[in-house]
């Protein structure tokens, strides 16, 4: 049987450690059956015609000198003419097809569908020679052979049904007619006559019964295929399901370690401040501040780590309403100034009154997100926080003369738990600060960009459509929206 490469449906790889299996479409499902179909035909095409090339020695030694020799030359050199040609035609389908899948192998059996329908006419020439003009032993072996070729048929022709049929067809169609020409258009007697009748009642039935059985065996060659089919696209399936799960796994742990590694600090230093606290309570002046420093890491690193976790789960709810711009610019100055400050960074913000029509928290958490990353990876210069009107988009835009970031790593930095090396200057904590803005703006529709040079600095841009930008008045009510899983 016919081996052609199964080519498994197509995947689509949404997220990193996601797989989705898409099912193949029932036409996809039908030319790759159909295609195995025809390469067990021409698989069983190869012994058909070796049965064809002894039957035809045998067949001329037993007419010769019995039925008409220019008839019974003409007869033979058509069905050898035709047994080459369909031996050359085995050759092409090697050649051009074997390797091939799906429409092109139907092509072929299209283009050479006549050649079985006239070695099945050429089949009948025996019957036309032989009935009624030749011994009764002739007859019989000619009838013998014409009767082995609609057998060989059943298991030679019948995976692919459209050959079945006009192969069973016009053998039996080119018999049928033989006997009746032969009835009508020869003086017989009336014993003969009935004997044709009866004849061709008997090839009628036989006729019946390789239409219904072909058909049953044709059921069980495409059933068995489909089967295949069915069972490769599951263990497709699989393959893709136990990937997607050893990555997740590897994530988790890669996900454990990392928390591990970025809690243990902030929790190893409370318990060294509250020993110190504990020995020289005079210290608390000192040691407060640190203790809030340490527990508002903790709370950063645990709202990052639950706000990826609901949005991963679709459980992210947006709250669409009108955002006053310049407040948001105001807040988030006032939450980031100590940060600058404290690094001796100037922290500045440039834009213009407008109202959003957008979900605050999102929208806060976002820039907030961008501001301090940028804070994190600047040592010298500042940050500047900006909106901007640029064609039919409004852009928020986060400057930094921080470390920059390479070429090779601006697409990486926005997956999970990614860490440049630190000489870089662009580690960040759990590496989950840039993947929720990547994953907010996706939820709520913005484009995210970043252009970045390495030692001299990047700029992140969320870009909205214009048709966000709302007046201030006759303010809707909230619209909640539930994020897509």
């Amino acid at each position: 049987m016919s081996t052609a490469a199964f080519h498994p449906p197509m995947l689509v790889d949404t997220q990193p450690a996601t797989y989705q299996h898409v099912p193949a479409s029932p036409e996809v499902r039908d030319h790759w059956v159909n295609s195995q179909l025809i390469g067990v035909l021409m698989d069983n095409m190869g012994p058909s015609l070796v049965a064809a090339m002894l039957s035809l020695p045998v067949l001329v030694y037993m007419m010769a000198g019995e039925v008409n020799t220019v008839g019974l030359l003409a007869w033979t050199g058509l069905m050898l003419a035709m047994l080459v040609y369909r031996y050359r035609l085995i050759g092409i389908y090697r050649l051009r097809y074997d390797s091939l899948e799906g429409p092109q192998r139907i092509t072929f059996i299209n283009r050479y569908h006549w050649t079985w329908a006239a070695v099945a006419l050429l089949w009948g020439g025996p019957v036309l020679l032989s009935y009624q003009q030749a011994p009764v032993a002739t007859q019989f072996v000619c009838a013998l052979v014409v009767l082995g070729q609609g057998l060989l048929t059943l298991t030679a022709f019948s995976s692919y049904l459209p050959v079945y049929r006009t192969y069973a067809n016009a053998l039996m169609l080119s018999v049928f007619v033989s006997l009746v020409g032969i009835t009508v258009f020869s003086a017989q007697p009336a014993g003969a006559m009935q004997t044709s009748l009866v004849l061709m009642a008997l090839l009628v039935a036989f006729w019946g019964l390789l239409f219904m059985t072909g058909t049953r065996m044709h059921q069980v060659h495409h059933a068995s295929f489909e089967l295949q089919f069915s069972n490769q696209e599951l263990i497709d399936s699989l393959t893709l399901q136990t990937r997607a799960s050893l990555r997740a796994v590897a994530t988790k742990n890669r996900f454990l370690a990392s928390a591990a590694h970025d809690l243990r600090q902030p929790v190893h230093a409370l318990s060294l401040y509250a020993d110190w606290l504990a020995t020289e309570p005079e210290m608390a002046r000192d040691i407060a501040p640190r203790i809030l420093q340490s527990t508002r890491a903790i709370n950063e690193l645990f709202d990052s780590l639950f706000d990826l976790t609901r949005i991963d789960a679709g459980n992210y709810k947006v709250r669409l309403q009108h955002v006053d711009v310049e407040k948001l610019f105001a807040d988030l100055s006032l939450q980031f100034e100590p940060v600058a400050v404290g690094k001796s960074l100037r922290l500045r913000s440039h834009t213009r009154p407008a109202t959003l029509w957008s979900d605050p928290v999102v929208l806060r958490r976002i820039l907030g997100n961008l501001v301090s990353n940028a804070l994190r990876h600047t040592h010298q210069g500042g940050v500047l926080l900006a909106l901007r009107q640029r064609e039919d988009m409004l852009v928020f835009e986060v400057w930094d003369t921080g470390v920059g970031i390479a070429r090779e790593h601006q697409q990486a930095i926005f997956q999970e738990f990614f860490r440049v090396s630190q000489h870089q200057g662009t580690e960040d904590s759990l590496g989950l600060g840039l993947t929720i803005v990547s994953k907010l703006a996706s939820l709520m529709g913005y484009q995210l960009a970043l252009s970045s040079e390495a030692n001299r600095g990047s700029v992140f841009r969320v870009m909205l459509p214009a048709f966000t930008q709302q007046e201030a008045t006759g303010l809707p009510a909230p619209t909640v929206v539930r994020s897509a899983a």
